[in-house]
């Protein structure tokens, strides 16, 4: 998204790729600093074969600056001193099947998450067509901060996303990084083709008017009503340690709102 110019030698700020030889590369092919096998509602997806398991799987880097991170150990390093092991796609698809075959409570595919996995789309493309000819599926959990000639890339393989809706407002996506309409057109790209829910991350006195939810909620019914929302409370992370976690009546007054527009709004994190 932000098509940083590298010189040669030189990271981007998403800090998974590199300019080497005169080429930007994947530098975080193959990387991977989380394995966990989880409840499908993790990532949250509410709505996408609920009750599964699924073989989530991250790498390192992320393209936004988001001060309350969950994840920052991972998302805003290079990747150094972190434990992280090579793993080809060929390898991590026989790992979700093998799981599928031998874990009593199944696995029906992987999921990309932990870092946000589009910095490094590459590896996430080359692994879920492989998954995919396992007859298994793919997730992605991601920011949306990505053009749409990544997404296309990836489309024919992801069978259901969950993607952060941070807020409604552009000067709130530039404090984290980002561009508010980059993302409103990868959810409105991604929506016409795959399984898609929403996650919004309620930052007091950032993203927690009535007014802004409102708006939003709008603008995902005129999607699609039967999008589901869901919103979650925030707690002190990262560089964010001075906030108070979200008011959970606050967050129910928020979730009433977007009821009004949408079919499903899930509370999140209380």
């Amino acid at each position: 998204m932000h098509h940083c110019a590298l010189e040669p030698g030189q990271t981007g700020l998403c800090r998974a790729r590199k300019n080497e030889g005169g080429e930007i590369i994947c530098d975080n092919y193959g990387w991977i600093t989380s394995l966990a096998l989880d409840p499908i509602e993790k990532k949250p997806l509410y709505d996408f074969h609920p009750g599964s398991m699924i073989l989530s799987v991250g790498s390192y880097g992320c393209n936004l600056r988001c001060p309350f991170c969950q994840n920052h150990e991972i998302s805003m390093t290079d990747g150094k001193d972190l434990g992280a092991e090579n793993v080809s796609s060929r390898q991590l698809a026989d790992l979700a099947l093998m799981w599928k075959e031998q874990n009593k409570e199944g696995n029906i595919g992987v999921a990309y998450t932990y870092n946000e996995p589009l910095v490094g789309w590459e590896f996430v493309r080359d692994t879920a067509r492989l998954v995919r000819e396992y007859g298994m599926f793919n997730v992605l959990v991601t920011n949306g901060t990505a053009s749409k000639e990544v997404l296309e890339e990836l489309l024919p393989w992801i069978d259901a996303m969950n993607i952060d809706l941070k807020g409604f407002r552009e000067e709130y996506y530039q404090k984290l990084g980002g561009d508010l309409e980059t993302v409103k057109a990868f959810i409105m790209r991604a929506a016409g083709s795959s399984h898609v829910e929403l996650t919004t991350l309620i930052v007091p006195g950032e993203n927690d008017s009535l007014e802004d939810m409102e708006t939003q909620a709008k603008w995902i019914a005129s999607l699609r009503p039967s999008i589901p929302l869901h919103i979650t409370r925030f707690f002190p992370r990262y560089r964010m340690r001075d906030r108070e976690a979200t008011d959970v009546e606050q967050l129910y007054r928020l979730a009433g709102m977007a009821g009004k527009y949408l079919e499903k709004v899930y509370v999140g994190n209380v």
